[in-house]
């Protein structure tokens, strides 16, 4: 029979897959002789199989699970359901992948009519029993009798928030500041109120036997798995829905027995800033639900991370329970040391004594990530290839997105401050519920969500907020710990602040915000603003960033380069590390800033109605193509710019605005009729497949002879000035290779001309072309024979091998991802099957005609994670993507890298060379 239970003791060497993260933490806890509850963990084929079978256990599954109690209680020296000495238990989620706050939990488990009497008895403490007894009514009539019964109240309407507004009004009607001001006699009405109100709203009595509450809670728990936060947040961080959850059942510790009880969750190190300091959160008198759900601001664990400043009402454990805290000080030493990582810890302390809860790798930001990867790298915890594979690309790209301009900030007045959850900034419009924010997200606008606590139901709304603004909770709720995992912008525990959701409005004292009124939040600071202040890049100066990156570049093979036209763009790329420009796009002069001119010599050219008018046109247009490709190739230094010539059809640069019409006449000496007839004739039905790229070139030579010219007198001029320039011209839009042969002899003809002018002897340059049209892939070895190079333009690709406008997919392709017709955009992450194997195909016959063929990918897929580690796999030189996208690649690259378990691409890399082009003596380079 299959092996469905595993105690604790018994789980040591399991893998996740199999026990969970929270599984695998306890089994490895237990064999560091850490002191934690004796407990079991039920495995995840069981939850697979509970799918597949329509509800049902495995068969042996309870008698396993009966065995692995009765080791339990020998453990503990106590017995579930006995009267006089009963042990309690809780069931907890445990999925390979951490999952915060997103399936459920179920406390107390065992308390009944029938052990309430021997616990008060044992204890000699009836308000805790009490206390814990209305906190598992509580508990389990909103998991297992409703949320895992499907039932799906109206809003407000939940068993859970109608039993917390009859706590709310029993502690009104007795005075009580706080829970823990309710006595023993309160809690004992309250728990009979609570149970009406259950049969009230559900039609069901609470359980009063500890089986079926056992077996209830079990059943809650799987069932989470697919619950709709579950899912929804599945869906955001791409986890697999066959996956499954374990459940951990294990023995009570209480940590509200009294003042010398307590409970809490740490960080082994800051996972907001990723500094090596002890970082967490306590409650005196409390479990662990009270820390976690954000109901009650908590305190500090020690005063080197407080960030409160109220000592008197906010004691950390440190100065209250110093002898507690330097045991579990101790034991996040040696958890720490034993993981190599940041580990998520929870603890109970019950009269004095520690208990350890849960280890797990924390969630961190993309700030702390790469800190705590660069720190424990250096000091020799982790290897370089450990360190590359410990920061996402999407954490990465966090430190690419904005923070609050410091310059700006210092005039600035905060409205309110909160504990810095999740750093960077944020602007946008107030929103009070987590729809609105999903609502106005679809609808391109940027909200922050403010919410008073914001609980796991709210976390699609929580991915739709730009930021999250909470009045209450600390750095270890929910919302700190979705919010750091998806890199939010995210303030908590905003203690002044008063959220009314009613009238949708927030305020500080006198101060009023309103929904849909902007609002700023400096996420490193946990500081509020109203208004929308300025934003600068993240990555700037970060010194660990850089380390970072220099620890990439060292495993990495591919090399990186970018989309960039202007000298600032080439600039930016430079400084993010790109190696060169893999698309230079020459039409991109011809929009923006100084493109007037430009554009209106092009728009003569275009209409032009021979090829005399046509080189005049492009005479007047030369100087400022060579004066923007000279620029940009002086910012690159001597690093490779691929330039493709003009690609797009020539009737988009036709203006429509009479007045613009009635001038290119004029200086065409003809009627705006005559001019009117010639754009008219310049019309095509299906543009794209047009009158284009290389097509133009061969119908008007003129074309292509004065952008190649430009070319290569400005890297000529760049040469001559002391300067490097390595252009490679690139021919788009080939099909055939004499389409290449025929726009190839143009710069063979014109380069000894350059040569000339200039006096010099070579211009290290290249000339290859784009693929990316499939003809083009499946006879690369013909072309091969000519092409210097391949770079890879996938979005055109793509658009021809599905046969998708991707000017058109927006009508469909959402809905085809969703009812899974394809798996994801193929415009967005390239599809590896079938665009995937005419790329290989190209590259492979391409290189059995020129072992030297240097190859990359310039479409958008250049910065797209996955896309660049397929660019790895098949031997590709580079990747080009945009300025901002460069550093992903880079980490893309490394992380592809260590895949393969070697520094270099699986399959030969060919080594290139610039050829040395044609001699030509002159005069002037004889002297």
């Amino acid at each position: 029979m299959a092996k469905y239970v595993y105690s604790f003791s018994e789980g040591y060497g399991k893998s996740k897959n199999l026990l969970g993260g929270k599984g695998v933490g306890l089994a490895e806890m237990a064999h560091l002789k850490i002191p934690i509850p004796p407990g079991f963990t039920i495995t995840t084929e069981v939850c697979t199989a509970f799918y597949a079978n329509k509800g049902r256990y495995p068969q042996g599954l309870k008698e396993q699970v009966a065995k692995a109690m009765q080791k339990m209680e020998k453990d503990s020296g106590m017995k579930f359901g006995d009267p006089t000495n009963p042990l309690l238990c809780s069931a907890r989620s445990g999925a390979r992948s951490s999952m915060p706050g997103m399936m459920e939990t179920v406390l107390n488990i065992g308390l009944t009519s029938k052990t309430i009497p021997g616990i008060i008895e044992k204890t000699k403490n009836p308000r805790f029993v009490w206390d814990s007894y209305r906190r598992l009514i509580q508990m389990y009539s909103d998991v297992v009798m409703e949320k895992a019964e499907g039932i799906e109240p109206e809003e407000g309407m939940g068993v859970r928030q109608q039993l917390e507004r009859e706590l709310a009004a029993m502690k009104t009607r007795c005075s009580a500041k706080s829970d823990v001001d309710l006595t023993d006699k309160d809690l004992v009405q309250l728990a009979e109120i609570y149970k009406a109100k259950i049969q009230e709203v559900l039609g069901k009595p609470f359980p009063d036997d500890a089986n079926e509450q056992l077996w209830g809670a079990i059943g809650a728990v799987f069932k989470s798995w697919n619950g709709k936060r579950a899912v929804a947040y599945r869906r955001i961080e791409g986890i697999p829905d066959d996956w499954g959850t374990a459940v951990n059942v294990q023995a009570m510790v209480f940590g509200n027995m009294g003042d010398n009880s307590a409970t809490g969750v740490a960080f082994t190190r800051n996972p907001a800033t990723g500094e090596n300091k002890f970082y967490g959160e306590w409650l005196p008198n409390a479990q662990g639900e009270d820390v976690v759900a954000g109901i009650r601001t908590p305190n500090p664990i020690n005063e080197e991370t407080r960030q409160i400043d109220d000592t008197e009402g906010h004691p950390s454990l440190e100065k209250a329970m110093p002898k507690a805290y330097s045991q579990i000080k101790g034991i996040r030493n040696a958890l720490e040391a034993h993981f190599r990582d940041m580990q998520d810890l929870e603890f109970t302390i019950q009269e004095g004594r520690v208990w350890m809860l849960q280890t797990r790798t924390g969630k961190r930001n993309g700030p702390a990530a790469v800190r705590m990867a660069v720190e424990m790298y250096k000091k020799k915890m982790i290897s370089a290839a450990e360190a590359v594979s410990r920061v996402t690309p999407a954490q990465l790209d966090e430190m690419l997105h904005p923070m609050v301009d410091p310059k700006a900030e210092a005039s600035a007045e905060f409205l309110v401050k909160g504990l810095p959850a999740g750093p960077g900034g944020a602007v946008g419009q107030v929103v009070f519920t987590a729809e609105e924010a999903v609502n106005l997200k679809k609808e391109g606008k940027k909200v922050i969500l403010v919410r008073e606590e914001t609980n796991p139901e709210d976390v699609e709304g929580m991915r739709a907020a730009q930021g999250i603004l909470t009045a209450r909770g600390g750095m270890t709720s929910h919302a700190a710990l979705v919010a750091r995992g998806w890199g939010k912008c995210c303030i908590v525990g905003a203690g002044a602040l008063h959220v009314d959701i009613a009238q949708k409005t927030m305020s500080v004292a006198d101060k009023v915000v309103r929904e849909g009124e902007i609002i700023t939040l400096n996420g490193t600071k946990g500081r509020v603003y109203i208004g929308a202040l300025p934003m600068i890049s993240g990555a700037e100066d970060d010194k660990n960033f850089d380390a970072f990156m220099k620890l990439c570049d060292s495993v990495r093979r591919l090399k990186i380069r970018t989309n960039a036209e202007t000298p600032k763009d080439a600039a930016k790329a430079v400084q993010f590390g790109a190696e060169g420009i893999g698309l230079f796009r020459t039409e991109h002069m011809f929009y923006g800033e100084n493109s007037e001119k430009p554009l209106f010599f092009l728009r003569k050219m275009i209409l032009s109605d021979n090829e005399e008018q046509r080189r005049a046109a492009l005479d007047e247009l030369f100087p400022f193509v060579k004066n923007d490709v000279k620029k940009t190739m002086e910012v690159m230094g001597g690093r490779p710019v691929t330039i493709r010539l003009l690609d797009p059809p020539l009737h988009e640069f036709v203006p429509e605005n009479p007045d613009e019409r009635q001038r290119l006449a004029e200086s065409l000496g003809i009627s705006v009729d005559k001019l009117n007839s010639r754009a008219e004739k310049l019309h095509e039905t299906n543009p794209m497949m047009g009158h284009r790229g290389v097509r133009l070139g061969i119908t008007y030579p003129e074309v292509s002879e004065m952008q190649i010219r430009a070319i290569l007198e400005g890297a000529a001029e760049l040469l001559k000035e002391g300067k490097k320039a390595f252009p490679e011209i690139m021919i788009p839009v080939v099909c055939e290779v004499a389409e290449f042969k025929n726009q190839a002899d143009i710069v063979k003809k014109v380069y000894p001309e350059v040569l000339a002018k200039y006096g010099l002897r070579k211009i290290q340059y290249m000339v290859g072309t784009m693929i990316e049209i499939p003809r083009a892939a499946l006879l690369a070895d013909q072309i091969a024979g000519e092409a210097e190079f391949f770079s890879y333009g996938t979005n055109d690709l793509t658009q021809m091998t599905y046969g998708f406008s991707r000017d058109d997919v927006g009508a469909f392709v959402p809905e085809y991802v969703e009812k899974k017709i394809i798996p994801v955009d193929p415009f967005q992450i390239l599809d590896q099957v079938g665009v995937g194997q005419l790329i290989e195909v190209g590259i492979e016959r391409g290189r059995k005609a020129r072992k030297d063929l240097k190859v990359g990918i310039c479409g958008e897929h250049g910065g797209e994670p996955s896309s660049v580690m397929f660019c790895h796999r098949v031997g590709m030189n580079y990747v080009s993507c945009s300025p901002y996208r460069v550093p992903i690649a880079r980490l893309a690259a490394a992380q592809a890298a260590v895949e393969d378990g070697k520094k270099s691409p699986s399959k030969p890399k060919a080594k290139i060379k610039a050829k040395a082009k044609v001699k030509v003596k002159t005069k002037k380079s004889r002297r």
